[in-house]
């Protein structure tokens, strides 16, 4: 008698930078599949710019169905055309060490934590300002920081409250160090990632990082927060977690999400 035999297929996640470079060469071995099926059948030959357009939307389209975050389909679009670019131009090689110091220490660990460099705008700075009553003294934590201009503007608008910035990427955070020294501004910014953080010790917790941290950021916030204290976050939600409230920046601006602990 033969007996059945089940077997659990396991599925098997890509961290974001290997996928990305799994997408690459995919899209490659299909341009190159391309060329030789069209040789085979007709004479027409394609030209360098065409074989780089094909890759980069290829690459891009098979980023939208592999359900990456958006950032990362500008990446693929891009990629292939910065390759082809650099190699036709003379550029000294001092200049390609340069550029990859500068970028690692801006996107210093941006494919582990899937959170790239996103700026925010001075009309989110004062909305989160409007948050904080002027007559209380809270202490706040900007997570992801970048160059300071949120945490700074909100030190200076509410001069009784502690404001902080931590950031991961070196560069950013040397230039909010500076720029806080600078302008004497009583914000404080910290090298670090948040997840060591104890977000009990904070009144209020923004974020702008990215629809991949979301999740873990709410467990954290959970685990840790006090009740009654906020968790914003600038342009993306928490899945499955209807927000407090919502505030809205204009028709062209994305929305803050708030949520009450």
């Amino acid at each position: 008698m033969l007996q059945s035999c089940q077997f659990e297929v396991k599925k098997v996640k890509l961290a974001p930078a290997t996928l990305a470079i799994v997408i690459q060469v995919v899209a490659l071995i299909a341009v190159l599949l391309s060329v030789i099926i069209v040789s085979h059948v007709s004479t027409v030959r394609f030209s360098l710019l065409t074989l780089v357009l094909l890759q980069s939307l290829i690459a891009t389209t098979l980023c939208q169905l592999a359900g990456m975050a958006i950032w990362w389909r500008w990446i693929h679009a891009i990629f292939p055309l910065a390759i082809v670019g650099m190699s036709l131009w003379t550029v000294p090689n001092e200049v390609y060490l340069i550029g990859f110091l500068i970028s690692l220490s801006v996107f210093w660990t941006t494919f582990r934590s899937q959170v790239p460099f996103f700026p925010s705008r001075p009309i989110v700075w004062q909305k989160v300002a409007e948050l904080i009553p002027q007559n209380q003294s809270i202490r706040m934590i900007d997570i992801g920081s970048g160059l300071g201009d949120l945490s700074m503007h909100i030190a200076k608008a509410n001069t009784n409250s502690q404001i902080e910035g931590i950031e991961i990427a070196p560069l950013p955070w040397l230039v909010s160090v500076v720029r806080a020294w600078w302008r004497g501004s009583s914000a404080q910014f910290h090298l670090g990632n948040y997840h060591e953080l104890d977000f009990a010790q904070y009144d209020l917790v923004f974020a702008y990082l990215s629809p991949a941290a979301m999740s873990t950021l709410w467990q954290k916030a959970q685990q840790e927060m006090q009740a009654g204290s906020l968790l914003v976050s600038y342009e993306f939600e928490i899945a499955n977690v209807p927000p407090t409230f919502t505030i809205d920046n204009g028709s062209h601006m994305p929305t803050i999400y708030v949520w009450t602990i």
